[in-house]
């Protein structure tokens, strides 16, 4: 089976990633074979399986770290992450994801939303089945809350060009921060370390998922759509505007107001325009700090994990994609 090459650079974990989506395919059995193999093809169709990795990693520094166990857990936050992609695409109408063909965009709507739900309860069933306590279906499920709510949170800020940047954080530390909040979380609550030292992973993450998102909407607006795997500035016509924009409005909204008014109606040339202003206004630049502010914050909690090669993987792979160009 293959995995992103990022992974070869740390074989044991490259070996427990494999063996992780190995499980989710077992797990998926429809009726509907079509929807079935378009679930497993989206699986396998390039994501960097970066939450499960951080999951498996966390779930070493306990003395009660079992392999079967943490790679459950890690199945689960992955295939919750794939639930929360299907739903997205739905909502945005995305035509591509990670360069392939969305669910929604080769099946329809309602089909793409009933394989998303679908997911969330292989997700929590896996949970279930390898939890020992119900500690982590009551983690599991606070965090999904918090997950929608940042999507309901998006949702009711679409187009609203008083949109501040502490409204933007508060969106994403639901949307995104979560799921990696909850990757590191659980992964090291499996492990049967303390409340106290989970508590720390769960910052860890959610400073990482911070960083993450920001990263993303910064690549937004300097990414061709070929080299990104989606569609560029898909997220302005949208109505979704996100931190390089927010900070790019501060400075001369005037310059924005017509353009943004149009909706989804933009043109090509038009959110071209939109993305050179947001450069030259400096919103990109902001936006980095921004990024870099919580890239630091995560680095400086990961610093204080018992030392280990584990711990040295989380640091490193933290560094590599927060410094990604794509």
């Amino acid at each position: 089976m293959q995995i992103h090459p990022m992974w070869e650079a740390y074989p044991e974990l490259q070996s427990e990633l494999i063996q992780t989506i190995e499980l989710i395919d077992s797990r998926i059995h429809l009726r509907n074979k079509s929807i079935e193999h378009a679930l497993v093809d989206m699986m396998n169709t390039g994501g960097k399986l970066v939450r499960p990795a951080y999951t498996l990693l966390f779930s070493t520094f306990g003395e009660d770290h079992d392999p079967n166990r943490a790679r459950a857990f890690a199945a689960a936050i992955e295939v919750l992450h794939m639930a929360t992609l299907i739903h997205d695409d739905v909502i945005d109408d995305s035509p591509k994801r990670r360069g392939q063909q969305t669910i929604q965009s080769k099946y329809g709507k309602d089909i793409a939303v009933y394989a998303g739900d679908y997911l969330f309860t292989v997700s929590f069933k896996l949970i279930t089945d390898y939890s020992n306590s119900m500690k982590q279906m009551q983690i599991n499920t606070k965090g999904m809350e918090k997950i929608l709510m940042g999507e309901i949170d998006q949702m009711h800020l679409r187009y609203n060009q008083t949109i501040t940047i502490r409204n933007y954080l508060t969106q994403i530390s639901g949307k995104t921060a979560q799921l990696f909040a909850l990757s590191c979380y659980s992964g090291a609550l499996e492990s049967g370390q303390t409340e106290r030292f989970a508590r720390n992973c769960y910052y860890i993450g959610s400073h990482i998922g911070m960083a993450f998102q920001i990263k993303d909407d910064i690549l937004d607006y300097t990414q061709t759509t070929d080299g990104f795997g989606k569609p560029v500035l898909e997220d302005v016509r949208q109505g979704i505007y996100s931190a390089p924009l927010i900070y790019a409005m501060r400075k001369n909204k005037a310059d924005f107001k017509d353009l943004l008014e149009k909706k989804d109606q933009l043109t090509k040339e038009e959110t071209q325009k939109i993305q050179q202003l947001v450069i030259h206004s400096g919103g990109l630049d902001e936006a980095k700090r921004l990024a870099e502010k919580y890239t630091d914050k995560a680095l400086k909690r990961i610093d204080q994990l018992p030392d280990s090669s584990e711990k040295e993987m989380i640091r490193n792979l933290t560094l590599s994609l927060l410094d990604r160009t794509i």
